[in-house]
């Protein structure tokens, strides 16, 4: 059997789009509320497409979305891995500003890292703002059906704006009516949501669990792809197509095509190293490395878009986008003003993109403080034009890549482009200030002979395919063992799922001439803080007596940076210095220190010392999170 070879579909059209009859504004609401259908793949890699030039998997019903919408070809995930690419498609809001870096639970630390992980978020905390919850405040009917992956009980889709919410099995026994990742069951709940609404807009979030691993698919259809780079992952991409198709079907068989926006896409790039039996699932050819990695191929994903009157059929955009984009997107469609009701988000609306209008310049950014099952290691990237700077956090080394002539990522330029190199460093540092990115701390305990094994001996993101999977792996599996291995028995480091203290600022006892809590969806923050001797307290029980750390959810405008605040718990006394975020309403998260807390009655007051710009801060919450109880 040959290599399988991809040659890059041309663009015929450079983000050609319909334009009618005249075009209402961005911000008023549409004459008809379209329906949007939102389906994600999990692990999806950019080229498993018919439509993206692959040429042994069978995806008609895609490719057919592609000729009657726009197919994007260059659109990026928010981070490389699930659960943070999940949070940024729901929020619009980056995964370093969330502090959900990593998939949950992430990969425990281990002596092979030379670096600590943060402490990541372990759910999506119920007070960032959903896409969903927002649609279903405008009179939308909400409904989720296959993975969630952003917390467990609790934390569940059914608390974050979606009215219905069905998650069959993962893992099914393949056969071609049900599929092998519950695809039978996810679709045929999608469809009756969909017919149970068909008289009122609808946010309909199809996510797939194909075709994440463990690989299944109906042993007829494996049969037929004997030739493929993995005949079972060709089986389930011909199975995802289908239920695509289907929903296809059943929203043109309701009259509801014309007034629905279709969107597909996946949550980060596809698998292209062996992790389980029956693996690596695929390649990124011509993109370097795959899921968990800042390498085009663990962050290129598919992107389709169809919306009848107005994204011209069969055209191409080659403008860089972000996943992010999609909530602003949304939103915008559905007729609502984004900044009076969620305030700023770090993706931008796509609407005027879809409309043949370019978007201004832009960088985009990645923050990946984490190791991952794939073999990655943390690092922080930056995008600007062509130009790609990847920074590795272990020693703080760079690549500079030339994209419009390597997107293989091959030829590392940094040294030829010290002006450059300094130039995006620059800006990725300032941008990673700006989110309150989480950053690694050194490992005591790392071993470099480890380390050495299995990162720069065997270094899982230039792995090479062979023709086949099956070819590929068996070079891997001493790596793989070597890289489960490290982590028996370890804890991964998230925030537990109960036990924190969230101080709210709605909760405050304000003590203040201006400062004030305000109500608005948007803000929903302490504000108006420009008097220095305005401070609030809260009263609170402490449940467990023990080690909690102290987190403060702060905002801050350009030009009123750098106000030196005492935050007083515990007997305890913190200082930091308030960062500009770029909005007041701009949230980040700091860790600001960490307090023994007895059990009972305690009290927490944050308190201005300085405020040499017109504010001193927005606040909009306090977490003590126990780290340490008995």
């Amino acid at each position: 059997m040959t290599r399988v070879r991809y040659a890059r579909l041309a663009a015929a059209i450079y983000c050609s789009m319909l334009i009618g009859q005249g075009r209402a504004d961005e911000s008023a609401p549409p004459a008809v509320r379209p329906n949007v259908i939102l389906i994600l793949a999990d692990d999806l890699g950019v080229n498993d497409l018919g439509c993206y030039g692959r040429r042994d998997h069978q995806t008609p019903h895609l490719d057919q979305l592609a000729s009657e919408g726009v197919r994007f070809a260059c659109a990026y995930t928010a981070q490389p891995i699930c659960s943070p690419s999940r949070a940024a498609l729901m929020t619009g809001k980056a995964p370093a500003r969330l502090h959900l870096t990593n998939f949950l639970p992430g990969r425990p630390d281990a002596p092979s890292q030379r670096l600590l992980q943060p402490r990541i978020e372990g759910q999506l905390p119920l007070e960032e703002t959903t896409v969903a919850e927002l649609l279903q405040q405008a009179g939308y009917a909400t409904g989720l059906f296959g993975k969630w992956h952003l917390g467990g009980p609790g934390f569940g889709p059914e608390k974050q704006g979606f009215e219905t919410a069905v998650s069959p099995p993962a893992n099914t026994p393949p056969t071609l009516a049900d599929g092998g990742k519950g695809e039978g069951a996810i679709t045929a709940a999608a469809e009756e949501f969909i017919a149970a609404h068909r008289n009122e807009p609808f946010f309909c979030y199809v996510a797939h669990n194909n075709p994440h691993i463990p690989l299944a698919a109906a042993p007829e259809l494996v049969a037929e792809h004997g030739d493929a780079f993995h005949p079972v992952y060709a089986a389930m991409i011909e199975t995802l197509d289908d239920s695509v198709g289907r929903l296809m079907k059943h929203v043109d068989d309701l009259g509801l095509s014309e007034r629905t926006i279709f969107i597909f896409t996946s949550d980060n790039g596809g698998l292209h190293v062996l992790e389980s039996p029956g693996t690596p699932a695929t390649h990124n050819t011509p993109f370097r490395a795959g899921k968990g990695y800042l390498y085009e191929g663990g962050l290129r994903e598919p992107l389709l878009i169809r919306w009848p009157g107005v994204a011209a059929a069969g055209s191409v955009c080659e403008s860089p986008v972000v996943l992010t984009d999609l909530v602003p997107t949304i939103l915008a469609a559905a007729g609502i003003d984004v900044a009076t009701t969620v305030g700023p988000l770090d993706g931008v609306s796509m609407i005027g993109l879809l409309r043949g209008e370019p978007l201004p310049p832009r960088q985009l950014y990645w923050h990946f403080p984490n190791y991952t099952n794939q073999g990655s290691r943390p690092a922080s990237a930056i995008r600007e034009g062509e130009w790609k700077l990847v920074e590795q956090l272990e020693d703080a080394s760079v690549e500079l890549f030339d994209l419009a002539n390597d997107p293989s990522e091959t030829m590392n330029l940094a040294a030829a482009n010290p002006d450059r190199v300094d130039d995006l460093r620059r800006k990725l540092h300032a941008w990673r200030d700006r989110m309150g990115a989480q950053m690694p701390t050194t490992n005591p305990d790392f071993d470099a002979a480890l380390h050495r094994r299995l990162y720069i001996e065997q270094d899982p993101s230039r792995l090479p395919p062979e023709t086949t999977a099956a070819a590929t792996g068996p070079n891997w599996k001493a790596w793989r063992t070597a890289m489960n291995k490290v982590r028996e028995g370890a804890e991964p480091a998230v925030t537990p799922a109960a036990g924190d203290i969230r101080l709210h600022a709605r909760d405050a006892i304000v003590h203040a001439k201006t400062m004030r809590y305000e109500a608005e969806p948007h803000k929903n923050v302490l504000g108006y803080w420009t008097d220095p001797a305005d401070w609030a307290e809260w009263e609170f029980d402490v449940p467990e007596a023990g080690e909690y750390e102290v987190e403060i959810q702060q905002g801050c405008g350009d030009g009123s940076g750098g106000a030196l605040v005492a935050v007083e718990v515990g007997g305890e006394r913190f200082e930091f210095t308030v960062q500009e975020t770029g909005h007041f309403q701009q949230m980040i998260l700091r860790t600001i220190g960490q307090v023994k807390l007895a059990a009972g009655r305690q009290r927490l007051a944050i308190k201005p010392q300085t405020k040499p710009g017109p504010a001193v801060m927005d606040v909009r919450r306090v977490v003590l999170r126990p780290i340490a109880l008995p």
